[in-house]
């Protein structure tokens, strides 16, 4: 946002200059991050070893409810829960937990910012900043409680640091292996592997780095990252042996038995087509302007790390949204190294075309608040009333003038916008922004409603409270089921092992993928909930044991 021409008035330089990006970002991140329960999937399930964490458990292995939870080392559960106690007299803990995502955003987009800089030149790093805002696949996981991001914000710290090397050799060698270790911390193997193969990669991409300082500098961050990564396993050695080996057979058992098959490569091509979306045209363009200097450090860097992320997903056999956010740093890095150079024909459509489908995207979020408030268009609200048959709406006015305000200050934004090489990725920022804060203004209580589990938590609290004491012993129950209970009701489960259990209580968790069968008729059904509809129907079933 930062024009090439001169600013008419000083007023108009700090609203599209640096003071401005800052405001846009904080906007972007702060907005729809609270205010909310933790919803089901993701960001209920990774509140579990943060709410363990501070109840005194897990601080050195992640647990839910009391049970080991192997799936990401503890640095993002460490950062959000140390931002819920210290919140905790003005937030409620969910809520203060997920400002660890917006931490995590914000310095990977710095650090984005600050690569390209390095990389391409002070032209790339406005564009940089504001594309990665703008990608279409980090704006829900930027607000919710999601480790991946600080995975993203370390490869970004990581990448950062090595194209700060040729200038700095140690201070950039020191910050990538500081990158590299808590990559590591953060996502285990996959961190060191997403990190680790860039270090060599530089001795190729620049000269520089092959000079006796150069490479020195290189061992000192590379020994860095290896012995800070090596802490926390070293630790949980020392005091909890059985927990490593249960963290190590997790994370190395599946690796490279489930290669991502033939068949799944178009649902792989489909998910990165939106997910970097719009980065990969840029990226595009950029490797098509530097094809013949592809082995230089700007293109070789983010190239290799976009490809070893490429691998991971592929070696990881797994094509869900979450695991592409490692991509974002690489191919924005690729992407800003384009923009400068973008025609003036092809600058002014992707101006245009970011306008358009940002007006159109909030067209459908107005069209979908008047299916709850005037039940307009009928079959909308059908839908909306199966998918949440208990949602009660209580906006009103004040939803509506918001909203207004808030698409009239975007227009006169964007029209007011400078011209310049940044003008597209800034408009795009804008619109992203502008949409997500509409939503959140206009869909957030409906949302809340449909992806909570607290009156479920509730419900069975109360069942629980009319019966003898007893545990509670669960079959499937999802980890965001189990972190909901924990958390809503202090309610922890045991699994039954084989079919059976010394426990006087069985839950059965239930939806239309799993279809659990009914227990045997021994067992007497006591209580059961439903929630939700249609595709998203989910029940749980409390059991109780007959006496014999």
């Amino acid at each position: 946002m930062i024009s090439d021409s001169p600013p008419s008035s000083r007023f108009h330089k700090r609203l599209y200059g640096t003071l401005g990006l800052t405001l846009l970002v904080g906007l972007y991140l702060l907005v729809g991050l609270s205010g909310h329960d933790p919803w089901r999937g993701d960001d209920a399930r990774h509140f579990g070893p943060i709410y363990s964490m501070l109840r005194g458990e897990g601080w050195l292995f992640p647990l839910i409810a009391g049970e080991p939870f192997a799936d990401f080392p503890p640095l993002y559960y460490w950062a959000a829960a140390v931002l819920a106690y210290l919140l905790g007299p003005v937030l409620p803990f969910h809520d203060g937990a997920r400002l660890a995502s917006a931490l995590f955003t914000a310095l990977a987009i710095y650090s984005i910012a600050r690569g390209a800089e390095r990389l391409y030149g002070r032209p790339a790093r406005t564009p940089a900043a504001l594309l990665t805002l703008g990608t279409l696949g980090l704006v829900l996981h930027a607000h919710e409680t999601q480790p991946l991001i600080a995975l993203v914000a370390m490869v970004a710290l990581t990448l950062a640091g090595l194209a700060r090397v040729p200038a700095q050799p140690l201070i950039g060698s020191l910050q990538a292996g500081m990158g590299s270790a808590l990559a590591f911390l953060a996502g285990g193997p996959a961190g060191a592997f997403l990190t680790l193969p860039l270090f060599p990669l530089l001795m190729i991409a620049s000269p520089d780095c092959r000079t006796p300082h150069g490479s020195g500098g290189l061992l000192v961050g590379l020994c860095l990252a290896l012995g800070l990564g090596a802490l926390w396993p070293l630790a949980l050695h020392l005091s909890a042996p059985e927990l490593l080996s249960l963290w190590l057979s997790e994370e190395w058992s599946p690796f490279g038995s489930q290669l991502l098959e033939a068949s799944a490569l178009p649902r792989l091509f489909e998910l990165l087509g939106w997910f970097v979306w719009p980065l990969w045209p840029l990226a595009l363009w950029g490797l098509w302007r530097g094809r013949r200097q592809l082995c230089a450090l700007p293109w070789l860097l983010p190239l290799g790390s976009g490809l070893i992320g490429l691998i991971w997903l592929i070696v990881n056999g797994d094509v869900s949204p979450p695991l592409a956010l490692p991509l974002i740093p690489p191919i924005a890095l690729l992407a800003a190294g384009g923009v400068p150079s973008l025609r003036r024909g092809a600058a002014n459509a992707f101006d245009w075309f970011a306008l358009m489908s940002f007006a159109v995207f909030a067209l459908l979020v107005w069209i979908a608040w008047t299916a709850q408030a005037f039940a307009w268009p009928p079959g909308l609200a059908r839908h909306i009333a199966r998918v949440t048959p208990s949602f009660s709406f209580e906006g009103g006015l004040a939803q509506a003038v918001g909203g207004i305000v808030l698409c009239l200050v975007w227009l006169l934004l964007v029209w007011r916008l400078p011209r310049s090489t940044s003008r597209g990725p800034a408009n795009w920022a804008m619109g992203m922004t502008m949409l997500w804060c509409l939503a959140v203004l206009l869909l957030m209580p409906w949302f809340d409603h449909g992806r909570s589990y607290r009156p479920m938590a509730h419900s069975l609290a109360r069942a629980v409270a009319a019966q003898p004491a007893d545990c509670i012993a669960t079959t499937g129950l999802p980890d965001a089921v189990r972190s909901s209970l924990h958390y809503y009701a202090d309610i922890r489960t045991i699994e039954a092992h084989r079919g059976t259990t010394p426990c006087g209580l069985l839950l059965v968790y239930d939806d239309r993928r799993l279809n659990a069968p009914s227990p045997s008729s021994e067992w007497k059904n006591i209580w059961e909930y439903r929630r939700g509809g249609g595709k998203q129907l989910e029940v749980l079933r409390l059991y109780q044991l007959n006496p014999s």
